[in-house]
């Protein structure tokens, strides 16, 4: 096993060569230096504490994205409605907000009971995708993707229409909300530790759901053959809404923290694309949790890190969307070869 598990490494580091290098080809090719781009997405990532910090409120809703896709691949589902996930998530905390504003509670409760709210519409809106599925025969790729569309027109009405600011309505998103109802964030800087907690926290219970449980261990066996688990006596089509209804509410999670710790209202681009990013974390790690940290905060620190391109080489800050995209393809490609060598020998 041991071997097995050293074989998998160097595979994923052949891989991870080899994408650097295709990347840095192309920067070549642009007439780019890469070690000067790389250099700049480094300190642009880690280069001050503020700068990690900014890493950081990325990595937070990256993190519960990935969280929940482990339990949904795990199942043997695509749950690519996740994006829209992380929209209603937003929504069902800007709902109760606006609901608990003028209440007499305290704020800690209203906004712990709005988090709760965003991670209901999440799981929700995902327990759609799980139905369209399991009764309608719908494929969950296309489920997925049409709610995501349905979930940006919903977020757009609600800022132009019932929740547009007053006198006007904006893309900068609705009306703020007082502070308040806001996580508390370090001195001088954007991360809260709470919603840094938080996502610590739902990617430990999802490693041990999957690893320790014999519901992560029916989870898993439904996802590796659902007609075998379904003649051993495992309810499947259960499970799989089990597993959608958890994926949104973590979702739904990342979200709320997009609301209460980040931009502190609603906005047009509240999820920032972490739906599909959390899509390729979860591939590059092969649905292992247990690389879901490191992997997850290497990507943030990609996105963040990327926003010197512009600003110092005059190059589109896209370039690490490419190198992430490229990444998670030689991975896959490794992966493939390991399979077929291990399986030769």
């Amino acid at each position: 096993m041991l071997k097995t598990r050293f074989g998998g490494v160097l595979f994923q580091a052949v891989a991870f060569v080899l994408a650097m290098s295709f990347v840095s080809l192309i920067l070549v090719a642009v007439g780019a230096s890469p070690l000067e781009a790389y250099k700049n997405m480094l300190t642009g990532s880690v280069g001050s504490m503020r700068k990690l910090a900014e890493v950081l409120v990325s990595f937070v809703p990256l993190l519960l994205v990935t969280a929940g896709l482990l339990l949904t691949f795990s199942a043997g589902l695509w749950n690519i409605g996740v994006e829209g996930q992380i929209v209603l998530g937003a929504i069902g905390t800007t709902w109760a907000l606006r609901y608990f504003v003028d209440s007499t509670l305290p704020p800690a409760l209203i906004i712990a009971l709005s988090i709760l709210a965003g991670m209901f519409a999440g799981a929700l809106w995902a327990a759609f995708a799980g139905i369209l599925k399991t009764f309608g025969g719908v494929n969950e790729i296309f489920g997925g993707l049409g709610l995501n569309f349905v979930s940006t027109a919903l977020t757009l009405y609600l800022i132009f229409g019932p929740w547009k600011r007053e006198g006007v309505a904006s893309m900068s998103g609705t009306e703020p909300f007082p502070d308040i109802f806001s996580l508390p964030q370090l001195p001088d800087l954007r991360i809260s530790p709470w919603a840094l907690g938080i996502a610590l926290v739902a990617i430990v219970v999802v490693y041990f759901i999957l690893q320790g449980t014999y519901f992560g261990l029916r989870i898993k066996a439904v996802g590796k053959n659902f007609r075998a688990a379904y003649l051993l006596g495992i309810p499947t089509w259960q499970y799989s809404l089990y597993s959608f209804l958890i994926c949104g509410a973590l979702a739904g999670a990342a979200g709320a923290l997009q609301v209460t710790a980040v931009y502190h209202r609603l906005i047009p681009s509240i999820s920032s694309g972490y739906g599909y990013l959390g899509l390729m974390v979860a591939m590059l790690i092969n649905y292992q949790a247990i690389w879901a940290v490191p992997v997850a905060f290497f990507f943030a620190a990609l996105n963040i890190g990327s926003i010197q391109l512009p600003i110092v080489l005059k190059l589109d800050s896209s370039l690490s969307g490419v190198l992430q995209g490229v990444l998670v393809l030689f991975v896959l490609l490794m992966e493939g070869v390991r399979q077929k060598f291990v399986k030769k020998v």
